[in-house]
């Protein structure tokens, strides 16, 4: 859409007034670009920083395994925590704004993928389709989450719709979802089997790792460790993820439209929120809240995105959503391209 930029985004970018928020978004790019470089001392930091208490809170569990195997359910889901921030990592990894040496960031995702079960380089495709289509209603189906405008809600039959509501139901996409995903769809590289081996070798050699770890796990303390620790662990990670993931990109003012309307950085911008989490919880999600900055320039290591918020406040005009108000957001599905808002299904339905 061509709509005038908010006043306060206009005075804040280098632009003269009247641009388009396409155009304008286009000049936050370059406003953006001088904190891209990453600090190697702060990464490696970050990096030990999450692994040190991820690696004692999986000692801790384990240990009191002899206690009560509650407790150790306990610490191991506040361990899932740690492994969120772990994936952040691993997710600026293949953004490539971790390190300047590409090959040792790309082992360290690689490695860091095991511990998410998560292959990096399919992942790291998937998610650049993401990012490159966010918000195109042409370009859904890939690294997102199924949202169907109001016209194709309209179109579905009964069985659809009931499909469709249960997969936007939040026990299911919260309590399910997260479990597939991390568990069944990520042992082969889903969406990309016909693409060449490298997808396939990253699937398998990260399945042979997990494969590898379980196996010790069981040898060294038995499947009580995999059954109370390891996959909570991971399915608390996976839940926690998910939500940080719908949140960002389902809200009532979100950004969807159709090519030509759909311009990448406007829908970047616009499309993806401003998830303002206090601490620690911002620490905890190595700031991916601050996901329309990110969105717009990738490149920025997600240690100063805080940086960027405090030289431009003005980018937590827009999109912002606190903890409480994000919650009103698992009840909204169906996007409606005249109003521009995503609705709910009482709302859809009183409109069809």
């Amino acid at each position: 859409m061509n709509a005038p930029l908010p006043q306060s985004l206009q005075q804040a970018a280098p632009v003269t007034p009247g641009l388009t928020q396409a155009e304008a978004a286009r000049n936050w790019v370059r406003t953006l670009a001088k904190y891209r470089d990453p600090d190697t001392k702060r990464s490696i930091f970050e990096l030990v920083t999450t692994l040190v208490p991820f690696a004692v809170l999986w000692a801790a569990a384990w240990a009191a395994l002899s206690v009560s195997p509650f407790l150790s359910l306990g610490i191991a889901l506040l361990n899932g925590c740690f492994l969120v921030r772990l994936f952040v990592i691993q997710h600026d990894c293949g953004h490539g704004s971790y390190l300047a040496n590409r090959k040792a960031m790309d082992w360290i995702g690689r490695c860091l993928g095991v511990l998410t079960v998560t292959p990096y380089a399919v992942w790291r495709h998937s998610h650049s389709i993401h990012h490159s289509a966010a918000g195109n209603l042409q370009q859904r189906g890939i690294g997102d989450i199924n949202t169907l405008t109001l016209n194709e809600y309209r179109d579905l039959s009964r069985f659809q719709r009931l499909v469709y509501h249960v997969y936007r139901n939040p026990l299911f996409m919260f309590g399910v979802v997260p479990a597939y995903l991390f568990f069944i769809q990520q042992r082969l590289p889903i969406g990309f089997m016909s693409e060449g081996r490298r997808f396939w070798i990253s699937s398998l050699g990260t399945d042979a790792m997990i494969a590898l770890c379980v196996g010790a796990l069981v040898y060294f303390g038995g499947w009580q460790v995999v059954f109370w620790i390891y996959v909570p662990t991971i399915l608390c990670a996976a839940t926690i993820g998910m939500w940080l993931f719908y949140v960002q990109h389902q809200f009532e003012d979100a950004h969807w439209d159709h090519p030509p309307e759909w311009q990448l950085h406007e829908a970047a911008l616009h499309g993806s929120s401003f998830y303002d989490l206090p601490q620690p919880l911002r620490w905890i999600s190595a700031n991916i809240g601050v996901h329309h900055v990110h969105h717009l320039y990738a490149r920025i290591p997600f240690y100063r995105l805080m940086e960027v918020m405090r030289d431009h406040p003005e980018l937590a005009d827009d999109q912002r959503l606190t903890l409480k108000e994000s919650l009103a957001s698992a009840r909204l599905h169906v996007w409606d391209e005249d109003s521009r808002k995503l609705l709910s299904f009482r709302q859809a339905r009183a409109m069809i």
